[in-house]
């Protein structure tokens, strides 16, 4: 839309991309069937969009396609994964799932219901950059773990975690390895192979498909038990009518994804190092929050002194739309949670601003919200040396 503000918030959601579009619109319409409806063709048609799609999810993550479950979203996965792994009785005293502080609440709030069922969750810390110590899970992992769950890339600063590593340790101890990776998918390579994962979370959203689908990997012969009940749907794990267009859209954004990720990368990390560049001009001080190379591409979280994200994100909105970190949180006048787990401040951690670019970011998007941005940071910063006369 003419006029509408440049959208730099593609990790609250990224728009639907028009080739995933056009696979879903004849599914709302004139190909309408229940994909459960065995005994007609538009029953079978509609399986046969299903099927596609659970194809397509399973060649981007290196996965068989009876392991992959669709679900409304990435947080319904991430409860299924982890409750359903703790409801699963395989006769184990097995009670500890382990998880890291800077993880998003649909499995923080998870963990934290299951501590409540008797189940103990321990928390990991983070370093200043955000990354996990490996010696810290090293320690927790003992014959009291029944499963770990780290995010591969955090939602807030970009971080990408050593999934690798994280995943042969966890085999090596016998133990459950799930990762919420809703903000990998479309972003970097997935290999549930080479990262030894037995659960992983995406959800369609994050990587140009429709909101209210999403998808669980589940490796063949894990333990996990339904969270709902009512219909043996999706191997008896997520009862419930599919949603035809929205799977097929996801599966769709799947196929784009394996495509096209590795050139959006290159592309979209050509074009933060422009912002970086013209908001350390504009301010020097400027805050980097998170590692600065081990990040997926196309994240910046920044903050600049003296002024607040929030402050900032409202000063430059009629031009430039962006966020101070997750989504589901965005209202609350509070810090980030991620940042203050790093371990700033309270002050530091309310400067955060997290710029976020996309598939279909231009160099003049860049342009423009680098100029919009360094303006109103260098305004913030005469206002600050004002304040302080």
């Amino acid at each position: 839309m003419h006029g509408s503000p440049i959208y730099m918030d593609n990790q609250a959601t990224t728009p639907v991309d028009p080739r995933v579009l056009d696979v879903m619109l004849p599914l709302f319409g004139v190909r309408y069937g229940n994909p459960h409806s065995t005994g007609h063709s538009y029953g079978w048609d509609a399986l046969g969009e299903v099927e596609n799609a659970r194809a397509c999810v399973a060649r981007m993550i290196n996965a068989d396609d009876n392991e992959v479950v669709f679900t409304s979203g990435a947080t319904e996965s991430c409860n299924i994964a982890l409750q359903g792994v703790a409801n699963a009785d395989c006769g184990h005293q097995r009670r500890r799932i382990v998880t890291v502080s800077t993880e998003h609440s649909a499995v923080l709030a998870t963990t934290d219901h299951l501590s409540r069922r008797g189940f103990e969750s321990v928390i990991l810390p983070v370093d200043r950059e955000g990354i996990l110590d490996l010696s810290d899970l090293m320690q927790a992992l003992d014959d009291n773990v029944l499963m770990v769950s780290v995010m591969a890339v955090n939602n807030e600063i970009g971080v990408v975690q050593d999934m690798e590593q994280i995943g042969r340790m966890c085999r090596q101890a016998g133990v459950l390895f799930h990762s919420d990776a809703t903000q990998a998918a479309g972003r970097l390579k997935i290999d549930v192979d080479a990262w030894n994962v037995d659960l992983l979370s995406i959800s369609g959203h994050k990587m140009y498909g429709p909101k209210g689908v999403g998808a669980l990997y589940v490796r063949s012969g894990t333990p996990v038990a339904p969270v709902l009940a009512g219909g043996d749907q999706e191997r008896g794990l997520r009862p419930g009518t599919l949603p035809v267009p929205l799977v097929a859209g996801l599966g769709k954004a799947s196929e784009l994804a394996s495509v096209e990720q590795d050139a959006d990368a290159v592309r979209l990390a050509r074009y933060a190092q422009e912002m970086m560049r013209q908001l350390r001009r504009a301010r020097p001080d400027m805050l980097l929050f998170g590692h600065e190379d081990r990040r997926v591409t196309g994240n910046l979280n920044v903050g600049f002194p003296g002024t607040t994200g929030i402050d900032l994100v409202t000063a430059v909105s009629e031009k430039v739309a962006l966020s101070t970190g997750a989504a589901c949180t965005s209202i609350a006048s509070e810090p980030s949670r991620v940042l203050l787990a790093l371990g700033h401040c309270y002050e530091r951690a309310s400067t955060g601003l997290r710029i976020s670019l996309g598939r279909f970011t231009t160099a003049n998007d860049v342009a423009t919200a680098s100029a919009t941005l360094a303006e109103a940071a260098a305004m913030t910063s005469d206002l600050v040396r004002t304040r302080g006369k």
